[in-house]
């Protein structure tokens, strides 16, 4: 997401501090990799668990450098160090989720896209949010690129949408017994509807130009994006649908 507002009109300080949230996340991963396998949609993976650790370890030290660079003041060089995060990002989370053969048939691109909109969600939930916190520091600061992630925000939980309605269209039939009802509407109310909500509640507030009131609002947003991801989750290990 870091990517996509324009960060001529972001002060330096919020891509250091993301930049080391990115390295605590990093080291997460590389300490947590293959202790909770994740079920891929046509095993095994394209990269092995020790393959990921070190992805982890690459993205912890750009992550550093790149904070570095932020904090130096070297816009540039944060910036290429935003984008290679993000690239390593995405090749690390396609290749370790899906095989070879997962990746040539329909229902593996259909999952492999509903991942990608899944990241989509959570990434510009919280980098809108964290942005929002960011104008108690730089209250002078243009509102366009919190404006700018509300509007991204809502497009890929649209997205989101359309690929959970297809799953439910396709796959009704295997939801049985009360749990995985409770799930999945946890799943809509929580994670699908309620985050448009907000999106849309956040983007109200921003006419106004009150970025704090916004920030709650996105806050409540990240919960419920959480939650509604975390219901996907356990329905996905249950039916292995991405629902």
């Amino acid at each position: 997401m870091w990517c996509m507002i324009p960060r001529r009109l972001v002060s330096e300080g919020f891509f250091r501090i993301q930049m080391l949230v990115c390295l605590g996340l990093s080291v997460l991963a590389a300490l947590s990799v293959g202790k909770y396998p994740y079920v891929v949609v046509a095993p095994p993976e394209i990269l092995p668990p020790s393959a990921v650790r070190w992805s982890c370890i690459l993205l912890a030290v750009i992550s550093f450098s790149g904070s570095v660079l932020w904090t130096l003041g070297r816009r540039r060089g944060g910036a290429i160090c935003c984008g290679v995060t993000a690239i390593v990002v995405c090749v690390t989370l396609v290749f370790s989720t899906f095989s070879i053969a997962g990746l040539s048939t329909t229902v593996g691109l259909w999952s492999l896209g509903a991942e990608l909109a899944t990241s989509a969600v959570l990434g510009s939930a919280v980098v809108g949010m964290l942005l929002g916190h960011w104008y108690l520091t730089s209250p002078s600061m243009s509102i366009a690129p919190l404006n700018r992630l509300i509007s991204i925000f809502a497009a890929t939980v649209g997205l989101r949408c359309v690929f959970s309605l297809f799953s439910l269209l396709t796959h009704w039939q295997q939801i049985g017994g009360s749990t995985h009802v409770l799930w999945l509407t946890l799943r809509w109310s929580a994670g699908l509807i309620g985050p448009l909500v907000i999106a849309f509640m956040a983007w109200r507030i921003l006419k106004f130009r009150n970025t704090q009131s916004a920030t709650g609002v996105l806050f409540v947003g990240v919960i419920l994006t959480f939650i509604g991801e975390l219901a996907a989750s356990l329905l996905y290990q249950e039916l292995q649908v991405s629902f």
